[in-house]
């Protein structure tokens, strides 16, 4: 209680929760790390958060570090810690068009910082499924991916500067607006990423874009995933690397989410082994006006290519959306996928990375063998394919936790096999702790390990995640 008091005194009383009111924190959103944090509390500044964390490390209590609580990997579980939450810190200090910058705070959920900057004309281009209750401070920590990493980068890519305050309370400020600095070692990299295990992001400088003035979006039908594939790169050469999103759908999915969703429609008439979501945007003005058939030339363009390539056999069938809404229904289709994947339990969540052009082969293989490990297995597989991350969920039919490791174990080899990584754009979390002793270079852990030990000797921040325990 002692602890507590000295808490509200920071924060105030009314920011400390316990008990019952601690409960939207205790869980995970995929359900599978329920947890009892001793409290929880709500700092409103870089100095309360540095405050609260020079108490917490003086005590030797764990501090976990949580933002929108969207993660998939068990990264936010806080039994017996105090969970840190960031959701005041949600200010957009500024937004300047000009050097085509964002400064927000570690709480700012995504979508407000869409909002904000298409106020400016810009957009801040990460987007995924939670964006309506994921934060920036996660973002940051998991180095999240999403549906425009083809073309803007994952989250890394996506900052120039962050403030974090580290596991003795220190705030270190490299809040910069470079696009160049080569002054020391680059310890903004460190911290993306890190899912709070060496710092907490208060603030960070993000890059920010010019919005697109021409949009056309699509789903299209292949042959298979090579021809996908080939379709990508001839759009790509035809609109000067302008495709923003290539997402793969297979015929499974497009079943799953039509039996979950019954007033949704099929994107096509017929049903299809391949099916791929297409988005390209173009930021010059003449390609959003009309040409002489009426239609917007961005869309006209994509068009012809689209039926250039239907004649040749490579694609199958094509629907171009005509309008905002089919666009969004679209784009529904796709960003079902976690309440796909939640239909079921058990689930084997698997979130891989793997060359573009292994994709359809990992995919053969890995079906065969994770039927070899549970006949009865079902599988749902959908991806960013032109990125190559692939989101494998595995339905087995026994909670056996040493069955459902050796499914993971299985898949991984695979991945292994084909040159890929068993973590794309999830994190480490707790989830995947059984990978990393596997699969991490062990010199790469110890040298892990020894950067936690010299930053947080007392090991209070984000315990028990991303680093295998030493046997």
């Amino acid at each position: 209680m002692a602890f507590l008091d000295l808490l509200a005194d920071i924060v105030g009383a009314d920011h400390i929760l316990t008990g019952q009111d601690t409960s939207k924190y205790a869980k995970d959103w995929l359900g599978q790390y329920p947890s009892v944090p001793v409290a929880v509390v709500r700092p409103a500044s870089t100095e309360q958060v540095s405050q609260v964390v020079k108490l917490a490390n003086q005590a030797k209590i764990a501090i976990v570090p949580m933002s929108g609580n969207t993660g998939l990997a068990g990264g936010g579980y806080a039994e017996g810690a105090l969970v840190l939450s960031l959701e005041r810190m949600n200010k957009i200090r500024d937004i300047r068009p000009e050097s085509k910058v964002a400064i927000v705070e570690a709480g700012v959920i995504l979508t407000a910082l869409h909002n904000k900057a298409e106020e400016h004309d810009m957009i801040f281009p990460l987007y995924f499924g939670a964006r309506g209750s994921a934060m920036i401070g996660g973002v940051l920590a998991t180095n999240a991916g999403g549906s425009n990493v083809l073309r803007y980068g994952n989250t890394r890519d996506l900052v120039l500067g962050i403030e974090v305050v580290l596991p003795n309370g220190d705030i270190m400020d490299i809040m910069s607006e470079l696009h160049k600095d080569n002054s020391g070692y680059n310890l903004k990299h460190l911290l993306i990423g890190a899912e709070g295990t060496l710092g907490i992001i208060t603030g960070a400088v993000l890059k920010l874009h010019p919005k697109p003035k021409a949009v056309a979006t699509a789903m299209l039908a292949c042959r298979s995933l090579p021809d996908a594939l080939r379709v990508l790169n001839s759009l790509q050469q035809e609109t000067g690397n302008c495709v923003e999103a290539f997402e793969y759908m297979p015929r499974y999915y497009i079943q799953s989410h039509l039996e979950v969703f019954p007033d949704a429609r099929a994107p096509f008439d017929a049903e299809y082994d391949v099916n791929i979501l297409l988005e390209a945007a173009s930021t010059i003005q003449a390609m959003a006006e009309s040409g002489a058939d009426g239609k917007m030339r961005w869309m006209t363009m994509l068009e012809d290519r689209l039926a250039a390539l239907m004649q040749d056999g490579i694609i199958l069938d094509a629907v171009v959306s005509q309008n905002e809404a089919q666009r969004m229904e679209m784009w529904a289709r796709r960003e079902a996928a976690a309440e796909l994947s939640l239909r079921r339990r058990p689930l084997v969540n698997n979130d891989i990375a793997l060359p573009i052009d292994k994709v359809a082969e990992f995919l053969e293989t890995a079906q065969k063998r994770v039927l070899e490990i549970c006949p009865t297995a079902t599988v749902l597989e959908v991806a960013h394919l032109g990125d190559g991350n692939v989101h494998y969920v595995v339905w087995p039919n026994s909670e056996d936790p040493s069955y459902i490791d050796r499914i993971m174990e299985g898949v991984e080899n695979i991945v292994l096999e084909f040159g890929g990584s068993f973590s794309a754009e999830h994190g480490i979390g707790r989830s995947k702790l059984p990978s990393m002793k596997r699969r991490k270079n062990p010199v790469a852990i110890q040298v892990m390990r020894q950067i936690k030990q010299a930053l947080d000797p007392n090991n209070i921040m984000n315990p028990g995640k991303v680093l295998p325990e030493i046997e």
